[in-house]
């Protein structure tokens, strides 16, 4: 669990005073300093604001007769002035300690909650596209595709003409940084589609990654690697 953020000393000193923590000279000075900064007065405002609803919820608690009774005769002199001094100040001691501890409690619990509030959901990585051009002299893109890393799907149009050349297909490979071909599957001329990837092969859709198709026969290479020429190929990159 991360530690709530550090306040800073003026906060710091208008939610003691808004919790009555401050003593008496500490006091005088947070009342003066309110009566000349607007803004710090507000900022007290805030805290009380906040901490009245926590405060409220807290059952007083007040020590039974019987208690105090038995400190008198535990002082072993009932009649003695300083004796009853001394039982007046435990008394107004032990319910200072009481509210203190329900002021503290609530400071606390404001803090932490601010540290636990729920950070904003990552960002979802771009799309990568891909034009796919032929090779040589007088190249045009025979593919576009684009590479969805939230689904993990890469979708992908063929611009080629259907029925140009029936005695072959076009499959699909992906050659990611270490150069080796793994195949993604033929695509019929003209046809759109969307391919879902293993999570083995996901890490290899990175920006620079090569979709390569080749011409192959129509149920596809019989190798297992491209057996055929290259008909068109293109590099991801970011949207």
């Amino acid at each position: 669990m991360s530690e709530g953020p550090d306040l800073s000393a003026r906060e710091t000193l208008a939610a003691e005073h808004a919790l009555g923590l401050l003593g008496a000279g500490d006091r005088a000075e947070a009342e003066a300093r309110m009566a000349r900064d607007s803004a710090f007065a507000t900022l007290v405002d805030d805290w009380r604001a906040r901490l009245t609803p926590m405060l409220d919820a807290m059952a007083p608690v007040e020590p039974r007769a019987a208690v105090w009774a038995g400190v008198e005769r535990a002082l072993g002199a009932n009649d003695n002035a300083a004796a009853r001094r001394r039982l007046r100040f435990w008394r107004g001691a032990t319910l200072g300690s009481l509210g203190l501890a329900a002021a503290s409690l609530a400071f606390a619990v404001l803090v932490v909650s601010r540290s636990l509030e729920p950070a904003p959901p990552p960002a979802a990585p771009p799309m990568l596209n891909a034009s796919l051009m032929t090779p040589g002299e007088g190249s045009h893109p025979m593919f576009v595709a684009a590479y969805d890393p939230v689904r993990q799907a890469l979708i992908i149009t063929s611009l080629a003409r259907p029925g140009a050349d029936p005695g072959h297909g076009h499959q699909l490979w992906v050659i990611p940084a270490d150069g080796q071909p793994h195949s993604l599957g033929m695509i019929a001329p003209g046809a759109s589609k969307s391919m879902p990837m293993p999570k083995a092969m996901a890490p290899m859709f990175t920006p620079g990654a090569a979709i390569v198709a080749s011409l192959e026969p129509p149920g596809g290479s019989p190798t297992g690697r491209p057996s055929g020429p290259m008909a068109a190929v293109g590099k991801l990159g970011r949207i």
